[in-house]
């Protein structure tokens, strides 16, 4: 064999084995940025998500008054007793936090979401359910006839409606 191909058999056999060293490297590397989590399956999350997500909740925290203050503003007729979160929250495709919680103890009825910019520091969008948002209703703007009849349709138990006019503070 001439020396001009023993030099290359030897370049190509060091090339080979470089580049599978170096694919070994990166798998590894590649590797020790992920970490696993067991939630009925398995779920890969980079850590870079993790520090996301914990960022999200503090944030979170830091804006639960807030949320709670617009909730309160909301309330015309004083009937928030209390404010509930639930403990997990949601980011969204676009970046948006995702907050739910409930009014009054009652998260089948009276629940809310709150949603959230990173490093807005305030609340960019709320909503609720029907019955969060009757009861945020001001009547003032209605005749009477009208209000009577939404209230009718609205609730058409008079338990219901009952409870309805004592969280507005038409009923004793």
């Amino acid at each position: 064999m001439s020396f001009v191909k023993k030099i290359l058999i030897i370049g190509s056999i060091v090339l080979i084995v470089i580049l599978g060293i170096s694919y070994g490297i990166l798998k590894i590397m590649n590797k020790s940025d992920q970490i696993t989590e067991e939630t009925g399956g398995k779920q890969t999350v980079k850590k870079e998500e993790k520090s996301d997500r914990k960022k999200a909740e503090e944030y979170v925290g830091k804006m639960k008054p807030k949320i709670k203050e617009h909730l309160k503003k909301e309330d015309i007729h004083n009937f928030i007793r209390t404010i509930s979160f639930e403990d997990n929250i949601e980011i969204n495709p676009m970046g948006r936090i995702i907050v739910n919680g409930y009014i009054n103890d009652n998260p089948d009825k009276f629940y809310f979401s709150a949603d959230l910019i990173y490093d807005s520091n305030k609340v960019d969008g709320m909503s609720y359910s029907e019955d969060v948002g009757n009861r945020f209703t001001d009547w003032s703007e209605y005749s009477k006839e009208v209000k009577e009849k939404y209230i009718k349709t609205a609730y058409p138990d008079k338990k219901e409606r009952e409870q309805y006019l004592k969280d507005i503070g038409e009923m004793k």
